[in-house]
């Protein structure tokens, strides 16, 4: 199957955005599709999921919907078998409601699917939408990381990872649970560890840290000499993590972000800047402004180039006012640029004490470990807070402050 560019202005509505929000449950229930299936799935929810509560059905474009999973061909016949295999495939979720009982339940992925005149249809069960579009926390799974990947295994790790790289560690899944989330729960060949670490975690884990924008690093805890448990700790990849993932193109190689960089651009604003003119552009105001004389503040003066659209010999010179609003712009810039590096300094220093506090409490008998819990599920307010530690244990995101707090009143010094 050839991969296709996707030209965003042939995109409208949800279709636009990067990022479709996927409920935890949604994540967990689909491991046994195929690489294909997979995208496909994550491109219809993205599609639908403004109206995924409200419309009896969806619609979408079928060659549009080829292009989105890379799948970029006439032949319709593949597509028609991904889609009957989501309306086969069963949809299994088991989570707290909102006063904290466990809910179970059964759905088809798609409750029916069709093709005609070149346009898709499809609806979801009406208790599906629901789980899907008002889920207690979201994994956001970037459609064009997605296009990356060649392997099934390998986009069903990074969706099962990518929900907790605010945690920095996926916390510690059962041999059995993690054969479900892959796919190969009732394979013989897999109840070998070694089988399934040679042909299903490394092989994934190499193709999540390649094609992802994060890394990711297989753990394992054992009971005598076998492996009975595994995690995964995950980081932000540097060479993907910002918003521009998609840098199939080799931006950060091209002459075009090496002058702008150069220059004080901001490595953020040089990406936007080339996201939403294009590199051509950009190259052609670089020109210009290099043609000019006595420019005492080339970035400001670039800025209103491009936002101008000023050209050579004809555009007049930027006047005072203009320049006093670019720079303005430019201050406004760097203290959102400092405002984001501060946020991010404070996921790695969430991540560090989600991994510590996992250490501590590894490290914990049984015993300990029960009355740990019983202690700060008192210590908790409200009951939101204690059905999303009754869920997520210790590594609720929404819990962290309280959770940190904890370990550092029972363990002084534990995060020192």
């Amino acid at each position: 199957m050839a991969q296709a560019t996707i030209d965003p202005d042939q995109l409208t509505g949800a279709l636009r955005r990067d990022t479709v929000r996927k409920n935890v449950a949604a994540i967990h229930i689909s491991g046994k599709l195929t690489l294909l299936q997979r995208k496909l799935s994550n491109v219809l929810l993205l599609n639908a999921y403004d109206t995924l509560t409200s419309a009896a059905s969806h619609t979408i474009d079928a060659r549009t919907l080829a292009m989105m999973v890379g799948y970029n061909s006439n032949d319709m016949d593949t597509l028609r078998a991904s889609l009957r295999a989501l309306a086969e495939t069963v949809a299994e979720w088991d989570m707290l409601d909102e006063d904290g009982r466990q809910e179970w339940g059964v759905s088809s992925l798609l409750s029916f699917a069709k093709l005609k005149a070149g346009v898709c249809e499809y609806a979801y069960s009406p208790a599906l939408a629901q789980k899907l579009h008002d889920p207690k926390i979201y994994a956001l799974i970037n459609v064009h990381i997605q296009r990356n990947f060649t392997s099934g295994h390998g986009l069903a790790l990074y969706e099962n990872c990518y929900r907790f790289v605010r945690t920095g560690s996926t916390g510690w899944w059962t041999l059995e649970v993690f054969r479900k989330l892959m796919g190969v729960e009732g394979s013989s060949y897999y109840e070998s560890y070694k089988q399934l670490n040679a042909k299903i975690i490394k092989p994934a884990v190499a193709e999540v840290n390649k094609n992802s924008d994060i890394l990711i690093t297989p753990e394992v805890r054992k009971k005598g000499r076998a492996v009975s448990d595994i995690r995964f700790l995950i980081s932000e990849n540097p060479q993907l993590a910002m918003f521009n993932i998609d840098d199939s193109d080799g931006l950060r190689n091209s002459d075009v972000y090496k002058s702008l960089i150069g220059q004080g651009v901001s490595d953020r604003l040089v990406r936007q800047w080339i996201a939403e003119h294009g590199e051509d552009y950009v190259a052609e105001k670089l020109t210009y402004v290099s043609q000019q004389k006595d420019v005492k503040s080339p970035a400001n003066y670039l800025s209103v180039a491009i936002r101008e659209d000023y050209k050579p010999r004809v555009d007049p010179e930027p006047s005072p006012e203009a320049i006093e609003q670019a720079e303005k712009r430019w201050v406004e810039q760097q203290i959102e640029d400092q405002e984001f590096d501060a946020r991010q300094a404070e996921r790695v220093e969430r991540a560090r004490k989600f991994a510590i506090v996992a250490d501590l409490v590894a490290q914990r008998n049984p015993t300990q470990r029960d009355a740990d819990k019983r202690l700060f599920v008192a210590s908790l307010d409200d009951e939101l807070s204690r059905a999303e530690f009754r869920t997520f244990g210790w590594t609720s995101a929404l819990n962290a402050s309280a959770i940190f707090a904890f370990w550092e009143e029972l363990i002084p010094g534990a995060f020192d």
